[in-house]
This record gives structure tokens, sequence and C-alpha cells, in this order.
């Protein structure tokens, strides 16, 4: 995955549920909404490799991450992608300055520890937050937790950044100002992310186009204001019409 321009095809089915759609963009953040059981935490796990799928093509940006045809399937530390699910997904008993650094121990991606700790410290000090390093998970507030497990998606250089509801976690004065700190790192990031949302705030403040999943399919994507121009459904309806 390469460049600013991309474009993902997923064809996938997990038990009961299909995912069958097409994404397509540029630097600028897709926000992803839908109601609950649309699949949009579940495409975002098939991106990154983190669940078991008993059918799939997923191609992005001409990348094949998974192909049943083709018997391609590549573990999840062998994609160059960046994953928050929800919750951030944190290990409790490893310091913050190791979590970040987890990503590059990897047998794919294994670096020497020095050279790990380095990096690793490197990307917590581009969020503004060196000062955790030693730190425990269990002693950080929930706007420390977000940037330290977006520092560990980014520091193994992902071409595709998966947010799974990043904000939902924090009360409503920390997700403000986490809110504007996440729009000023996806800014100097340029590169693809996908954020689940169930807010139509993030979408304003992160500046994100949008896409609308109902039962595993696209129904809807544009810019804000053409949802709120002719939404294709009353959940989108709603949304738009947040705040």
């Amino acid at each position: 995955m390469s460049g600013e321009s991309w474009r993902a095809s997923v064809r996938a089915r997990l038990g009961d549920f299909e995912l069958d759609l097409e994404l397509d963009g540029d630097a600028r953040p897709l926000a992803l909404i839908g109601q609950n059981g649309s699949g949009k935490t579940s495409l975002l796990r098939a991106l990154a490799g983190a669940i078991e799928i008993e059918e799939a093509e997923i191609v992005v940006a001409g990348e094949v991450l998974a192909s049943s045809s083709a018997g391609v399937s590549l573990p999840i530390e062998a994609r160059r992608v960046g994953y928050v699910p929800q919750g951030y997904g944190l290990f409790a008993h490893l310091s913050v300055i190791d979590n970040v650094g987890f990503g590059l121990s990897t047998s794919l991606r294994r670096v020497a520890r020095a050279e790990r700790r380095r990096r690793a410290a490197a990307a917590l000090d581009a969020l503004d937050c060196a000062d955790l390093a030693e730190r425990e998970i269990a002693g950080l507030s929930g706007g420390e937790q977000q940037r330290v497990a977006l520092a560990r998606a980014l520091v193994i250089d992902p071409a595709l950044l998966l947010l799974d509801e990043p904000l939902a976690a924090l009360d409503a004065t920390t997700r403000q100002t986490v809110r504007r700190a996440l729009a000023a790192h996806l800014r100097a990031f340029r590169r693809p992310a996908l954020i689940v949302t169930h807010d139509v705030r993030d979408v304003v403040a992160l500046d994100a186009r949008v896409c609308v999943l109902e039962r595993g399919r696209v129904i809807q994507r544009g810019e804000l204001d053409d949802l709120r121009a002719s939404p294709a459904s009353a959940f989108v309806a709603e949304f738009v019409g947040q705040g």
C-alpha cells in the first residue's frame, strides 16, 4: 500500500454475516457510520487480520491481504495496518513504552530492544506524551490511553490506520480535547484512516468523508452536507441531525 489514493475491496463471510463492499479515498479520513450490527467493527477487524474469516477477498491499494481463491491470508503482523480497537487494547502488564513498541517485537518486524524503545519513545514524543513512557497502563487517564494506543498503531509506520470508536470511552470534556488532538495527528499522518464513530461531531472535527454501512454493505457515501441534503435512511437522517 502506498501513495495517498487507495481503494479497498472486501468480500468476507463470518458465520451468517457477510461483508461485501468497495471503499476508496485519499489521505482524508473516512468515517464509518451505521447501526449496531452493520459491520463497522467487523470491517476494521477483517482489514487488520484480527479475526478468522471463512471466505475472503480483501485487497487494499492493490495489495492482497486475504484471498480464499488464491490461498492468501496475511497474518496481522505482516499487514502494514495500524489498528486501535475499542477500549484501546493496551496490555496491563506492560509499561507504556513497551506497549508502544510491542508491534516491533513480533517475528516479522522484530528489531533490537534498544531500537524498539527508541522508536517507541519517538512515537510517544510525536503525540506529546513522552513523559508517560515508564508509566503503568492502569494509572493513565482515558485521553492518555488513547494517545498511547495511537502511538502503538503509528510506530510500525502503517500504510492504513484503523480506529474503532477512538473517543467513545472518554468523558465529554476529555473527548473535546482529544478530538482536537486526534484531528491534528491525522492531518500530519497523511495516509488513509478509517474511523468508526457514532458522533457527527467527530466527522466535523476530523474533516472526514462519510461512509454508511448497513448489513455489511455500503448504502451511502459522501460529504456530510450531501448526507444532510439527501439521507439514505432514517438512521442517516438522525445521525446528521445530531448536535
